[in-house]
């Protein structure tokens, strides 16, 4: 058990935050997909883009990719 613990305590100390800091990003931003979709009475990951789509799933959706890519931003942020 103690090996374990230096183990990782050693691998701790040399990740970077960049890629941490890019999943929670992403996380939050489906966080806030999940609640554009229940506002608008849909279940998220249910619909799939075709002609009758609702125009605000379309917004949920355009909302949720500009999102996703401001994460990249995080991703490649280096975060101590």
């Amino acid at each position: 058990m103690k090996r374990f613990l230096v183990v990782s305590a050693t691998v701790i100390g040399l990740a970077s935050a960049g890629p941490l800091a890019y999943g929670i990003c992403q996380t939050g931003c489906n966080a806030v997909a999940v609640a554009c979709y229940a506002a608008a009475g849909v279940t998220f990951g249910v619909i799939t883009a075709g002609v009758g789509t609702p125009a605000a799933i379309l917004g949920c959706n355009s909302a949720l990719g500009v999102c996703m890519a401001g994460c990249v931003a995080a991703g490649f942020a280096p975060t101590p």
